[in-house]
């Protein structure tokens, strides 16, 4: 097999990694601020990413899931704050959208969005609902030719900050999974409202928010999808969304792994560098080979999804290992920094904080090892 990247591949990794590395000073600031970084975040419309899934004709890029997959990795080597704010603009926040809106919300919500101009997001996490997306309690009732939406949704990434927002809601309780719908509301829209402001540890500049609806009443238009079909609408992205995670904890990995074999290399004790240490070497072969596997995973699922043939089972083993690797890599890496691993001056403790933000999005590690092995016990019967 093939793994190296083609030749635009690796020239957008290196136009990429040169325009964030020059954002790599604010990266403390949007940690320490925790606000939403607005001025990148236009920056960033202008250079065209937010489109990079998406087609010429609406002013994309057109690019496959691999360089999507390298623009994660290249963020997440930056700010994961900036990161959870992009890939949430790129991909949950307008697919739907692009997929099944109306050509007037396209003009009016995923053009903007892909320029910059507006603010994208999803929601479907509620206060006593998250992997189990069958007992969601956000209703939406049909009533004529509108919808009246209700119910509360927690943990949304852009929550404060979002012009629209594509909300999952059941239609028919007793149906679950099969009673899924999602619905594009529009910010002003009567009955919506933004409430508390979610403080977090991980991730910080991607504000994270609670969204309120009572009895937000949009038309029947705002149904993006098929009736019964809402299940099968986000299974047709949920394997993208965890393979974009991966890239996530890549790029994580490899930022923290850097700044491990730095202080390795700097950090004298008595009297040469401690990366001289045995078992400081063994921690950095550890960390070596465990992210070159992450690699190989993640991108192997990327070049799966632009083949056509990925399925949910190595998309969550990709996401599953990434993640789980940075949250190793970033230990370590505190190990190797001794006291120092929690110093502010020092961003190893930032990396530590920001690798817990992985692990729950697109399926916590206990749901994919259930749908890893579920996926191979039935292949074996």
């Amino acid at each position: 097999m093939d793994f190296r990247l083609t030749e635009p591949q690796r020239f957008f990794r290196e136009q990429a990694a040169q325009a964030l590395t020059r954002l790599v000073p604010k990266a403390e600031d949007i940690d320490k601020e925790d606000d939403f970084p607005l001025d990148l975040f236009k920056k960033l419309g202008k250079l065209g990413y937010y489109g990079i899934r998406y087609p010429a004709e609406i002013g994309g890029m057109g690019a496959d899931c691999v360089t999507f997959t390298i623009l994660a990795e290249e963020i997440a080597r930056v700010s994961m704050g900036l990161a959870a704010v992009v890939t949430m603009q790129c991909l949950m926040g307008t697919d739907f959208i692009h997929h099944f809106g109306t050509e007037g919300q396209k003009e009016r919500c995923l053009i903007p969005a892909i320029r910059g101009e507006k603010i994208g997001t999803i929601a479907f996490t509620e206060p006593d609902c998250g992997s189990d997306l069958g007992s969601i309690k956000t209703r939406a009732v049909k009533d004529g030719r509108t919808y009246a939406i209700t119910g509360r949704k927690m943990w949304i990434t852009n929550g404060q900050v979002a012009d629209f927002v594509t909300v999952a809601a059941t239609t028919d309780p007793a149906k679950r999974l099969d009673g899924l719908g999602f619905f594009l509301v529009e910010k002003g829209t009567p009955g919506f409202s933004v409430g508390q402001k979610i403080e977090k540890i991980s991730a910080r500049g991607a504000n994270t928010a609670e969204l309120i609806f009572d009895g937000c009443r949009i038309p029947e238009e705002n149904f993006l999808g098929r009736e019964g079909k809402g299940a099968q609408h986000l299974n047709d992205i949920l394997s993208e969304i965890r393979t974009m995670i991966a890239g996530l904890g890549l790029g994580l990995s490899k930022a923290s792994f850097a700044a491990g074999l730095k202080y390795a290399g700097e950090r004298e004790a008595f009297g040469r560098s401690i990366g001289n240490f045995q078992l400081i070497q063994e921690k950095i072969a550890e960390m070596e080979m465990r992210i070159k596997a992450s690699e190989f995973l993640t991108y192997y699922a990327a070049w799966l999804k632009d083949s056509g043939a990925l399925t949910g089972k190595e998309a969550a083993m990709a996401k599953l290992y990434s993640t789980e690797t940075a949250c190793f890599v970033v230990d370590e890496v505190t190990r190797i920094h001794g006291a120092y691993g929690i110093a502010e001056e020092y961003p190893a403790q930032r990396y530590f904080r920001d690798a817990r933000f992985l692990l729950f999005g697109g399926g916590t590690s206990e749901i994919l090892k259930t749908l890893i092995a579920r996926d191979t016990l039935k292949k074996t019967r």
